[in-house]
């Protein structure tokens, strides 16, 4: 909501910080009078000493960032496969009546803009609505007197699992406060103040591997960034989950945010970094409010700040999908459009601000204090002798108890769908690894959910989230839904991105119209394998493998005359 303060009010907290303070200024901005115009526009660049032209360039890049006037409150209803599946239309059409409005529309009091989104990170609750920054997961569709009032209470994270060591919490649904960690052996592995070698070689021994997607081995990261040359060093966390059904970093920081922060000064400590940039999801508003305040215990305790030489910023995204891609969040922390840079150079050498980097994934670094404590033979107790650890499965859809499950890893589908209460209703298709993932049906359920088992049965592991579809929904909605996802979110900074992620989703369309041409699912093939072999980042190299891997899956849907035949 608007608030009176002046322009210049708002922007003397940052007057004279520079270029990577220019989120910030505009989310302040945006919250002040709720869009960022011209007269404000020219007021950041002033402030920052940031060319005006680089502003308007970065609040229109960002979704979250308007430069026309909304209403008083935006309300955001999540249109991903998972919320569209649930039932996110039906809660749109009774908003849209309730407020007398169509969606993009402003009511004529000024109150309420109502808004679709790609994906809102809350898919165990769906379907689900962002009302400014307050998530809500209404439980009546019919009702949407609950998503407008204030005094609704926000969805907090569903955990359980077979194995409770990064859900370690009593009660998930509040944040572990610092006396609460420290109770249970937290900032142990880091007062007791170890090596820098002993830290990786933990690391090292202990298999670690990144678990953002990408798997890289996170001591060889660490290792690299240690032995490169320059200063400062620079640790972020990569905290932007923005994929369509992974929502596991989400229940972590909400959760057990000293964890995270702990697993970080870690790391800074393991490769002499003097400053540790925690990059978190725009749309995560409570996650942010929780994070700022495990940010100020851990300071006025003494774990980071002047007295420690290693100092802890907090920033908050956009909405840019893109920006999960770790060279693109290192431009938006510097004040920047979120586009991939070319590699190499590598992020271990040339990172954030061009200097050596460490980035990694929530739940890589929430493993770490573990492993320190306990050491590497008891995470290594957990999963199988080529991917060790326990892991969190974020599991939504047509299951009975949607949530983030820590299981070892290479347990069986099954038996994860199992820990969620089982499927609701017979299962007809399974999303895995996210909306970049690949589609398998009912006979993967004795899929083995490891990183080997996965490789050898064509697949990926991915964030490891798990989508599933029962037969009552319609596949072509779900594959239009995660089409559109990435058409909508590609930064088009590569050709075969910008325009592939574009084709694939009017192929699609016309496809499931009936209105299918003759070359149409060749083209299909060869703009998803032309993306996949020449996309610049992830987000182009991975959006085509849910539809391809549908295609070869379900040729009938394929068929090109809109029906099951």
């Amino acid at each position: 909501m608007a608030s009176q303060l002046s322009l210049d009010q708002v922007l003397a907290p940052f007057a004279g910080q520079g270029r990577t303070m220019l989120l910030p200024a505009l989310h302040a901005v945006q919250q002040a009078r709720g869009y960022v115009d011209a007269a404000a526009a020219t007021a950041v660049a002033r402030a920052l000493d940031v060319p005006v032209a680089d502003v308007y360039g970065v609040v229109t890049f960002y979704a979250l960032f308007s430069t026309e006037p909304k209403g008083a409150h935006t309300i955001r209803v999540c249109h991903g496969p998972v919320c569209r599946a649930q039932g996110a239309d039906a809660v749109a059409q009774a908003l849209a009546d309730h407020l007398g409005i169509a969606e993009g529309e402003t009511t004529a009091d000024g109150q309420w803009t109502l808004e679709r989104f790609p994906c809102l990170g809350l898919c165990e609750h769906a379907p689900a609505v962002l009302v400014d920054d307050r998530a809500v997961a209404p439980a009546d569709p019919a009702q949407p007197e609950a998503v407008l009032d204030a005094a609704t209470p926000e969805p907090t994270p569903v955990v359980g699992g077979s194995v409770r060591v990064l859900t370690a919490w009593d009660d998930p649904t509040r944040p572990r406060s610092l006396e609460a960690y420290r109770a249970a052996g937290g900032y142990a592995a880091l007062e007791a103040a170890p090596e820098p070698e002993a830290l990786i070689a933990a690391v090292t021994e202990a298999g670690l591997f990144g678990r953002g997607g990408a798997a890289f081995p996170t001591g060889r990261k660490w290792a690299y960034a240690a032995q490169a040359a320059g200063e400062p060093k620079y640790v972020v966390v990569n905290a932007d989950e923005s994929e369509p059904g992974t929502f596991k970093d989400r229940a972590l920081l909400e959760a057990d945010p000293h964890a995270v922060l702990e697993g970080a000064l870690l790391a800074a400590r393991a490769i002499g970094a003097q400053a540790v940039y925690i990059y978190l999801r725009g749309e995560y508003g409570r996650a942010y409010r929780i994070v700022q305040r495990a940010l100020a215990e851990a300071r006025e305790a003494g774990y980071w700040g002047p007295q420690t030489g290693v100092q802890v910023y907090l920033r908050r995204g956009a909405g840019a999908y893109v920006c999960g891609e770790e060279t693109a969040l290192f431009e938006s922390i510097e004040g920047k459009r979120g586009f991939p840079r070319l590699k190499p150079p590598f992020p271990t050498t040339h990172g954030l601000f061009g200097k050596p980097t460490v980035i990694n994934n929530v739940e890589t670094l929430a493993a770490v204090p573990f492993i320190v404590r306990a050491g590497p033979d008891a995470y290594r107790a957990y999963g199988t002798p080529d991917s060790p650890g326990p892991k969190l499965f974020p599991v939504s859809g047509d299951v009975m108890r949607p949530g983030v499950y820590e299981a070892p890893l290479g347990i069986p589908l099954g038996e994860l769908l199992d820990l969620a209460g089982g499927p609701r209703g017979p299962v007809q298709a399974i999303l895995l690894g996210g909306a970049a993932g690949f589609f398998v049906g009912p006979e993967a359920l004795d899929l083995p959910l490891s990183l080997e088992a996965l490789r050898a049965a064509g697949l990926a592991l991915g964030s490891a989230a798990v989508m599933v579809f029962n037969a009552e929904r319609d596949l072509r909605q779900v594959l239009l839904d995660v089409a559109h996802f990435f058409a909508e979110e590609s930064c088009g900074k590569c050709y075969p991105c910008q325009l592939g992620t574009q084709r694939q989703y009017e192929l699609l369309q016309r496809i499931f119209a009936g209105r299918a041409q003759p070359r149409d699912l060749a083209l299909l093939e060869d703009v998803g394998w032309t993306m996949t072999d020449a996309s610049l980042c992830g987000l182009g190299q991975t959006a085509a493998n849910a539809v391809l891997s549908a295609k070869r899956r379900w040729p009938h849907l394929f068929n090109g005359r809109g029906d099951g035949g």
